[in-house]
C-alpha cells in the first residue's frame, strides 16, 4: 500500500466517523458516541501513517534528497485536515465534548475529499525557494493555527445553530450538544490556541522569506492576507478581553476570521490574477 491509497482509506474512515457522529446526535446514544470517536482515532492513525509513508517515499525518488510532505497544495491540505482532527481529539480527551465532532470532522473530511479529487498527489523535487528547514517550521505553525481556527469556526456554527433552536435553554440531560456557555468557551480557547501559532507562522515565514528572497517582508498577497487574518483574530481577542465580547458576536467574528483564513490559504494560491511569490503553493 502506498501513501495515496492510505490517504484514500483515511478519507473513507473519516466519512464513516462523520456518519456515526450524526447518528449519535439523532439517536442521542452516548455508547455509539464512544465508537464514533474510536473511528475518528482510527482515521487519525491511518492519516498519520500516510503522511509518514509519503515522507519516506520522497527519499525513494531517483536523485531526490527527501523532504517533509509539506511542499505543495495537496500536501498542505492533507496536513491541514490532520491538524484539525488532532485538535478535535485533544479537545475530546480533555473535555469529552464528543458532539463537537459532528461539526468539526466534516471540515477534515471536506479537506481530504478536495485533496483526493483535485489535488496533485505527485511527489516532486523541491524548488530552490523551498529547500530550507524554515519551510517545515513555517508550514507546521501556520497550519496548526489554521486548524485551531477551523475548530473555532465549527464550534461557532454549533453555537449559532443551538442559540437559534426553539428551546436553547432546555439543555436536557439527553442533549448531547454542549451548552452555549461551553461552546462559547471552546471558541475562545480554540482561537487562543490558534493565534500564537499563526503569529509564529508569520514570524517564521518572514525569516524564510529573508533566506529565500533576501527580504523579510515584501507585501506579497499571501503576506498581506496573513496580516489581515492576524488583525481579525487580534481584534477578537482584544474585544473579548477588554469589551467582554462573547456569544453570537464572538461566534460571527470567529466565522469571519476563518473565512479570511481560507481566502489567505486557498484564494491567494488558486486565483491566478492574484499570483505573488507563493504561486508554487497552488500546485
Amino acid at each position: 500500500m502506498n501513501s495515496a491509497q492510505l490517504f484514500n482509506l483515511t478519507t473513507a474512515v473519516y466519512f464513516v466517523a462523520m456518519v456515526m457522529l450524526a447518528v449519535v446526535m439523532v439517536l442521542r446514544n452516548r455508547r455509539l458516541g464512544i465508537l464514533a470517536v474510536a473511528t475518528v482515532w482510527c482515521g487519525f492513525f491511518a492519516h498519520s501513517a500516510a503522511i509518514g509513508l509519503r515522507w519516506i517515499e520522497s527519499y525513494r525518488l531517483p536523485g531526490a534528497i527527501g523532504h517533509a510532505p509539506l511542499s505543495n497544495l495537496y500536501e498542505s491540505v492533507v496536513f491541514f485536515a490532520w491538524s484539525i482532527v488532532l485538535i478535535y481529539l485533544l479537545i475530546d480527551l480533555r473535555l469529552r465534548q464528543r458532539a463537537v465532532g459532528v461539526f468539526v470532522v466534516p471540515f477534515a473530511l471536506l479537506a481530504m475529499c478536495w485533496a483526493q479529487l483535485w489535488g496533485n498527489d505527485a511527489i516532486e523535487p523541491l524548488v530552490p525557494a523551498l529547500q530550507s528547514n524554515w519551510l517545515t517550521y513555517h508550514v507546521v505553525t501556520c497550519f496548526l493555527g489554521y486548524a485551531a481556527f477551523a475548530v473555532g469556526c465549527a464550534v461557532s456554527i454549533m453555537y449559532l445553530f443551538k442559540s437559534a433552536s426553539a428551546a436553547p435553554k432546555a439543555d436536557k440531560a439527553d442533549d448531547l450538544l454542549p451548552s452555549l456557555e461551553v461552546l462559547d468557551a471552546l471558541n475562545y480557547k480554540a482561537i487562543m490556541i490558534g493565534f500564537p501559532f499563526l503569529t509564529l507562522g508569520i514570524v517564521t515565514g518572514a525569516a524564510w522569506a529573508n533566506y529565500a528572497w533576501g527580504t523579510y517582508w515584501s507585501w506579497d498577497p499571501k503576506e498581506t492576507w496573513s496580516l489581515i487574518v492576524w488583525f481579525i483574530y487580534a481584534a477578537f481577542l482584544h474585544a473579548r478581553l477588554t469589551r467582554g465580547w462573547s456569544g453570537r458576536r464572538a461566534a460571527w467574528l470567529s466565522i469571519l476570521g476563518f473565512a479570511a483564513t481560507l481566502f489567505c490559504y486557498l484564494g491567494v494560491n488558486l486565483i491566478p490574477a492574484i499570483g505573488g511569490l507563493h504561486s508554487y503553493g497552488g500546485g
